[in-house]
Order: C-alpha cells, then sequence, then structure tokens
C-alpha cells in the first residue's frame, strides 16, 4: 500500500523508503503513540495495532476511513468540485461535528493549504493560507484498504506516554514525537499542547520502562546533544545517526537535509 494519505510535519516516507531494514518482521501488536501521517503504520500492514495521537482532528478522519469511507469520499468529492479561493477559506472556518465532515474538511486543507503543512493557533484552530495546489485527489487515497486495515486497530486520542505504557512484551513500538530541544521550542504547533522539553524526558522514562517490559522500539528523533543523553545514560538503548531531507517548510531554507537519531532497543 502506498505508505500515506497526508501531508505530514515530520512526515516518515523518508524512513520507509531508506531505513525499512530496521523495522522488525517478528512482533505482536504495533503501537504508535504519535500517529501523524501513519507511514510506517501502512507500509508494515500490523495484524493488530494501537495508534494514537493528540490531534483529534487526525484520530476522527483515522475513525472515519475506519468506520464509513465511502462517505468521506463522497463529501471530499463535493470539496473537490467547488474548490477555489473563497471555498477554501470558508471551508477553513467551519467546525463540522460528524466525523465523516471533519475527516473530509481534514483532508481536503491538507492537500490544497500551503506546503501541506499542518499548524494551529493557540485556541487550536487551523489557519494555515491557501497554497498553490489545486488537486484534491491525489491517487494515494486507497480508503477501502485502509478501512479494512483499520479494522484491525484500535484508535485513541490521548497523551504518549498512555500509550506507551500500553505496550508489552514482544509489541513493537514505533515513536515519532515532535522535535523539541533543551534549549529552544523549535517545532510549529500541531495540535494545541505543545510537546516541549519536559515532554522529551517523559518521552525517555516511558520508553526506558516498555524496554524493561521487553518491548521492542524504535524511536526516531531530532540529532541534538540535549536528546542523545536522555538514552546515552539509560542501559540498553542504541543510538544511531542518519541524514534525511525535509521539504515540508513554510520557507525554503528551511527544506534541507537535517541529521536525525534513530534510538532501537530490544530488536
Amino acid at each position: 500500500m502506498e505508505n500515506t494519505f497526508l501531508m505530514w510535519p515530520g512526515g516518515k516516507k523518508w524512513f520507509v523508503r531508506h531505513q525499512s531494514n530496521r523495522l522488525p518482521k517478528d512482533y505482536n501488536r504495533y503501537i504508535d503513540p504519535f500517529l501523524g501521517g501513519g507511514s510506517v503504520y501502512f507500509y508494515m500492514e500490523p495484524r493488530e495495532a494501537i495508534l494514537s495521537d493528540v490531534n483529534s482532528e487526525l484520530i476522527t478522519t483515522y475513525k472515519a476511513i475506519k468506520t464509513d469511507w465511502k462517505k468521506l469520499n463522497k463529501i471530499l468529492k463535493v470539496h473537490s468540485r467547488k474548490h477555489n479561493d473563497a471555498y477554501y477559506y470558508e471551508v477553513r472556518g467551519q467546525k463540522p461535528r460528524e466525523i465523516c465532515h471533519v475527516a473530509a474538511r481534514m483532508i481536503y486543507l491538507n492537500r490544497t493549504c500551503f506546503n501541506g503543512i499542518y499548524r494551529v493557533n493557540n485556541s487550536g484552530v487551523f489557519n494555515v493560507p491557501r497554497g498553490s495546489k489545486n488537486t484534491v485527489f491525489t491517487g494515494l487515497e486507497h480508503f477501502e484498504e485502509r478501512s479494512e486495515l483499520l479494522k484491525n486497530a484500535e484508535l485513541y486520542c490521548c497523551d504518549f506516554e498512555e500509550t506507551i505504557d500500553r505496550a508489552m512484551e514482544e509489541d513493537f513500538l514505533f515513536c515519532d514525537p515532535p522535535y523539541a530541544i533543551k534549549e529552544e521550542q523549535s517545532f510549529v504547533r500541531y495540535s494545541k499542547n505543545l510537546f516541549d522539553w519536559e515532554d522529551q524526558i517523559r518521552l525517555a522514562n516511558a520508553l526506558d520502562r516498555a524496554k524493561e517490559r521487553g518491548v521492542k522500539i524504535l524511536m526516531t528523533n531530532v540529532n541534538h546533544k540535549s536528546v542523545r543523553e536522555l538514552y546515552e545514560n539509560k542501559e540498553g538503548f542504541v543510538l544511531e545517526e542518519v541524514s534525511r531531507y525535509s521539504s515540508i517548510s513554510g520557507k525554503k531554507e528551511g527544506r534541507k537535509q537535517y541529521s536525525e537519531l534513530i534510538v532501537s532497543a530490544n530488536l
């Protein structure tokens, strides 16, 4: 299956393309507490999964695909037919409640906003201007296939620590947290609750507990001294540095090669 249907800040298409050999072949459940665009999940197509994110609209979108992809697809076709400047901002200002309308709005905005950036203000309102792309259907949807796969997944909108604590021996835990370092808050806000340095510390401690339970762990994170120190001081973690390219940025100078940190345990 094509590995995702959303453009997402920090998405893991690059990881699937260049680092998939790191993913385990044998495991019980696949667990992902920072689901985002779900590139690794859709690539692995696990038999059983626990998926979560703090972005409620994102989880609602996955639930809509899981439960009623045909209705979602029909609403998205309406957005595609009506798309223009005025319509984009009309939809951006809406606050639908029914899950398929929430999902169709999110996918439509993701396809037509500036550079695929997902960003909200302090009130949790999506505020990205319209971009130059007019294509709402990209051929990467595969909603029916994704719906079948998601029937084997539990979906939660919750804090990452709650999901990590569900992982048990021989489960595979993939973590791709927002990138925050000790000196500054460098991550673009994608939910009302900004992931900060204290969350990096909580994440390291939660992964340490999971490691002791025999969970198979693979995490990508920002390659920064402060982050490396969180794991270098804990026994059983393997740290490696890799390079990847990021094209999702509001500024041209932000689209470049980045050094990433890969942390693993029990693999």
